[in-house]
């Protein structure tokens, strides 16, 4: 009865959904988990999202190239192979990963993190599929397959406007889209759900025209430029969530904190329809709200402080769904008004204590802009 019922079944399938014969040999999941939001990235939109790809399979993936399609059109948005693909893939678990990102092992999961330019005035797709071109690593041959999935609605509500965290400058916008354990790649399952509650988040660093994140001794904590400022509410918000009795060092060393003590003194705005602003790594003792108080749009809140997990004294800044720091999904927004001084090359360059490079016009106002990585701004008064 088991052997008619199932070859029943095959007899009409392909009465239901067509199958070509490749497509059998595809046992790779797709899924969009979060759709993305175009955002204003340095004056060019950006479609940032997450692809995660999950083997099914008894064997072996090896990934060759992902194409990313307005699924309405059928035109292609961006592919990436080689060098390009690796450069996307993250592995959640192990911490290094495999020593090839592009495979992934039978019952394992990898994560494509986009963050695709979209040319200038080209329409925004309504919505995205992809294209999975891999093979299947069997004994003694290669099966290759490619297979279309992870169609996902873009989400065109518009992000948030906001007031700047902070005063003046310069301050140097740090974040990474590409570095393996960044606050954009970091995933955690809290409640039963998988979410990157940083995706959008920057660490504001304050420096000097030469660089420098210190006057005197850097190892002192007081000496940091950054330490001790203003910390600005963005936008007319009600305070939610604080923590202001974790204490610092006066020395600047790395800080390994339980997970949940990781933002160190924080304050959390609820900015209405569904968002919420985080403010993490605050001076203790400098808290001037409590939970309940309203704000408004540059009302000073605290001071930047070395609390947390903190490479040194600086401001984390993000948006999310949610109000809490770990169980909630990151969201773009946009700066009303700053000025870019110059900016980095790379994360890299930033962390050696290099100067930065000015900006070749000057002055270099933007607006309604989330800013470049690394790049070395001033807020409007």
């Amino acid at each position: 009865m088991k052997i008619a019922w199932a070859a029943a079944l095959l007899w009409l399938l392909p009465a239901f959904a067509p199958v070509r014969a490749a497509d059998l040999q595809s046992s790779l999941d797709l899924v969009v988990p979060e759709p993305p939001t175009p955002v204003n990235v340095g004056g060019e939109t950006r479609l940032v999202y997450e692809l995660h790809l999950t083997n099914f399979s008894p064997d072996r993936v090896m990934l060759k190239a992902i194409e990313v399609r307005d699924a309405e059109r059928g035109t292609e948005v961006a592919e990436f192979e080689g060098a390009d693909l690796s450069a996307l893939l993250g592995h959640p678990g192990p911490k290094g990963g495999p020593a090839e990102l592009r495979i992934i092992e039978p019952g394992m999961r990898a994560v494509s993190y986009f963050w695709i330019a979209v040319g200038t005035g080209v329409t925004i797709p309504r919505t995205l599929t992809h294209r999975v071109s891999f093979d299947l690593l069997q004994p003694n041959t290669n099966v290759p397959v490619v297979t279309d999935g992870g169609v996902t609605a873009v989400n065109i509500r518009p992000p948030p406007v906001l007031g700047p965290p902070l005063r003046g400058g310069p301050w140097v916008a740090v974040y990474d889209p590409a570095m393996n354990r960044g606050h954009r790649r970091m995933l955690f399952a809290v409640n039963g759900r998988a979410d990157i509650p940083a995706r959008f988040a920057v660490d504001w660093f304050k420096v000097d025209s030469k660089g420098k994140l210190a006057h005197g001794d850097e190892a002192v904590t007081a000496n940091w430029y950054g330490y001790g400022a203003d910390v600005l509410a963005v936008a007319d918000a009600t305070v939610v969530a604080v923590r202001g009795n974790m204490p610092e060092a006066t020395s600047v060393s790395v800080h390994h904190n339980a997970l949940q003590n990781a933002s160190g003194n924080f304050i959390v705005l609820d900015l209405g329809s569904g968002r919420y602003a985080f403010y993490e790594h605050l001076k203790p003792g400098s808290l001037k709200v409590r939970a309940g108080d309203p704000v408004t749009t540059g009302q000073v809140i605290a001071s930047l402080g070395y609390t947390g997990d903190s490479t040194g004294p600086h401001l984390h800044f993000h948006v999310a769904n949610g109000p809490s720091p770990l169980a909630a999904e990151g969201l773009p927004y946009v700066i009303r008004d700053f000025e870019v001084l110059g900016g980095y090359g790379t994360i890299a360059a930033f962390a050696a204590g290099r100067p930065w490079k000015p900006s070749p016009k000057d002055p270099d106002r933007r607006s309604l802009q989330f800013p470049l990585a690394n790049g070395v701004i001033r807020f409007a008064p």
